[in-house]
């Protein structure tokens, strides 16, 4: 892929989060530097509007490509090196994409946490990217790049001040601010759509192991009711992620072999003030919404509100015996949106730049299993993402 004369497109750039990838990629890397990148989308119009509203802009390259035109997608997928793609719902508009870079060896990052769609593809396109080398890594926004990444960063703490793996990890969301957007209600309108027809999706999303076909390990911790947990000393509730990044953190331990044992146990949950009561079941969540009305695809939250978010996620790897390793992971950014265009962003040049094949050959990725060490140091240096030690 080295002759391809483009590193990476960014596909749905007229998009809510596209465009936020977008304005990233021309902050730090301009049009003229050695990141040679495109905007992509179905509509030329707008496409030339956002590269026209950028200073000394003009030669940066668009690519007209429509998710329902397949030989758009394959033509667009020869033409880069790693594909970025904001277009969803995945389940409705990705599938097409993820076909041609699966088969044309092209890398592939997108921020879904559509989980039947992505299982469907670990399941379509495992064998085909692993034989003509596409990397194609899932969920490389805040599905599930802190979580992911958080677990595989506090388990390396482990094993160096202990010199083994934790068994369980506990991942507790202690403090978060954060607006959906219309995107994010298309995608979930159209996971809970595919599962009302398909009883077989319901299993799929309570099934913690989704994302490892051929493997289900031990009974998982109770993630959704409340309770006083022990080591953070407060209640906890149900964190609305949790379903999506605990499968992409059991998938993250299969593929490298199962390090962290085949017993692994992994629970998320959102810290809170006092004791819930029903009135309090909305705000579990830890994002904010109009109730009134949600947004319309393409739409999201206004610039106060992605300036007020922020996100701190503490993680306890136990070992037995009182022995506990503890790490955090936080940014003072919005999760959703600004801080997921980053991960996005940096997930790709990773991918771009810094992860060989021998470590990462083709096939169906986690953040943590293709990028770990390589995309903590690009979030860390450009991206505003804090990997700490202790809490």
């Amino acid at each position: 892929m080295s002759n391809r004369p483009i590193d990476v497109i960014i596909f749905g750039a007229t998009g809510y989060t596209g465009r936020l990838v977008a304005e990233y990629f021309y902050a730090t890397h301009g049009v003229d530097g050695p990141v040679k990148w495109a905007l992509a989308g179905r509509n030329l119009g707008k496409l030339e509007a956002i590269r026209d509203s950028w200073a000394n802009a003009a030669a940066l390259p668009l690519v007209m490509a429509d998710a329902e035109q397949p030989a758009s997608l394959r033509d667009m997928a020869a033409a880069t090196r790693v594909m970025i793609s904001t277009a969803g719902p995945f389940s409705l508009y990705g599938s097409d994409l993820v076909a041609a870079c699966a088969e044309l060896g092209t890398d592939y990052v997108d921020l879904c946490g559509e989980i039947p769609w992505i299982a469907q593809m670990i399941d379509r396109h495992q064998a085909t990217a692993h034989a003509s080398g596409a990397r194609l890594v899932f969920s490389c926004g805040f599905d599930s790049v802190p979580f992911d990444l958080g677990v595989w960063f506090t388990q390396q703490l482990a094993l160096q001040q202990f010199g083994q793996y934790a068994p369980r990890v506990r991942a507790r969301m202690r403090n978060m601010q954060g607006v959906l957007s219309g995107g994010t209600f298309a995608s979930v309108g159209a996971v809970e759509a595919a599962a009302a027809t398909d009883p077989a999706l319901a299993e799929v999303l309570s099934n913690p192991f989704a994302y490892t076909p051929g493997f289900k390990g031990v009974e998982q911790p109770d993630g959704q009711t409340p309770h006083v947990d022990e080591l953070t000393g407060s209640w906890v509730g149900p964190f609305i992620m949790s379903t999506i990044n605990t499968k992409a953190v059991h998938r993250t331990n299969y593929l490298q072999g199962h390090p962290w044992g085949e017993g692994f146990q992994y629970d998320e949950m959102l810290m809170l003030p006092a004791a819930p009561s029903s009135d309090d079941a909305p705000s579990l969540a830890g994002f904010s919404y109009n109730e009134g009305g949600h947004p319309q695809p393409g739409q999201g939250p206004t610039q106060a509100e992605i300036d007020a978010g922020f996100y701190d996620v503490v993680f306890y790897a136990e070992l037995g015996e009182g022995r506990v390793v503890m790490a955090s992971v936080s940014c003072d950014e919005d999760p959703g949106y600004l801080s997921t265009s980053k991960m996005l962003s940096e997930s790709a040049l990773a991918l771009a730049f810094d992860v060989n094949r021998e470590q990462t050959p083709g096939g169906c990725w986690t953040p943590a299993a293709a990028l770990n060490s390589a995309l903590i140091a690009r979030l860390s240096a450009n991206a505003g993402v804090r990997f700490v030690p202790g809490v």
